[in-house]
């Protein structure tokens, strides 16, 4: 079955890994550790969702069997891992705005990029890693989909797999009620502290929190809807053991469209699921791409270009 999202969807795709990382260079020198992981994640899943939709257009063959494996777990990873990364925004935030100093030391800086490390980096790691244990074979091959993880329906499976982004989600809820309590109790001191601090201007700390409150609103409710549609389009099966969970797993269960596709649920299902990531990134670049610190960058690399670029008058042209 042709598959009506395409090309629009790997255009999209293409588009948020590129938009993304636009303005990473300039949130590394001000060490917004948060911001950087939530674009390298984004980047790295739009990517990963743009070659699944071109391999995998109109076919569900198994012709990269490598490529599924590191796909469904970058897939796994960034389901939590840019959660966790609007999480260390908005904690990032909550921190500024109840800050009780006006500035803030080297040592403080490289605490808060080591907490935000562990929770952009090793977590999803370890999350991936947990789940071989709800893992039934090595992957799905789904038309128009690509690589998708296959994950055993069971009691366990909501506690390692899907309660995770939903956690996460309420905990940023709760460190962006408490950033805008704190910013509404102490504006005068956090305008000193603004002040102080040139990486950060109060339209960056709005755009960032505005950026936190989208993403939160989106994925919170999107796991959401993943737990109630496992919960009740599938049956729940019981934990046996790892054997009985592992039982043939190296077989592959390819999809058609025209299976998956007559199932409404499912359709929705995969639908939001991969177009999380281009949304993510194309609303990043929509927040931060045109703003005034992305303006001058673009106007000090066109003249950085213009610099480097053999440059040839007309005259000198047409006298040779």
């Amino acid at each position: 079955m042709v598959d009506p999202t395409y090309p629009l969807f790997p255009v999209f795709a293409c588009l948020g890994f590129v938009l993304c990382l636009i303005p990473l260079p300039w949130h590394l020198q001000a060490w917004n550790s948060g911001t950087c992981y939530f674009m390298i994640w984004t980047s790295l899943a739009c990517l990963n969702q743009f070659v699944n939709s071109v391999v995998w257009a109109n076919n569900a063959l198994n012709p990269a069997p490598w490529w599924c494996e590191i796909s469904i777990r970058i897939l796994m990873g960034a389901s939590v891992a840019i959660p966790a990364s609007s999480l260390c925004i908005v904690r990032r935030l909550y921190m500024i705005a109840h800050a009780q100093v006006v500035s803030i030391t080297h040592a403080e800086k490289r605490r808060a990029v080591l907490m935000d490390s562990l929770l952009c980096v090793l977590f999803p790691l370890i999350y991936i890693a947990l789940q071989s244990v709800v893992q039934g074979h090595r992957f799905n091959v789904i038309e128009n989909i690509g690589c998708y993880p296959a994950v055993y329906n069971t009691l366990l499976t909501y506690f390692i797999s899907s309660m995770w982004p939903v956690v996460i989600g309420f905990v940023s809820a709760v460190y962006c009620g408490l950033a805008l309590w704190e910013f509404n109790k102490r504006r005068l001191q956090f305008s000193q502290f603004l002040n102080a601090n040139s990486a950060l201007t109060v339209s960056r700390y709005f755009r960032l929190m505005a950026l936190a409150m989208v993403e939160m609103m989106c994925t919170t409710p999107l796991a959401i809807f993943v737990i109630w549609l496992n919960a009740t389009t599938t049956p729940i099966e019981p934990w046996v053991s790892w054997a009985d969970t592992h039982f043939d797993y190296e077989r592959v269960e390819q999809i058609p469209s025209i299976i998956w596709r007559g199932n409404h649920l499912m359709v929705i299902s995969f639908e939001l699921t991969r177009w999380a990531a281009p949304f993510c990134a194309i609303t990043f670049f929509c927040f931060f791409g045109f703003a005034q610190e992305a303006r001058r960058n673009y106007i000090e690399l066109f003249k950085w270009c213009r610099g480097v670029l053999p440059s040839r008058s007309p005259k000198a042209a047409f006298s040779r």
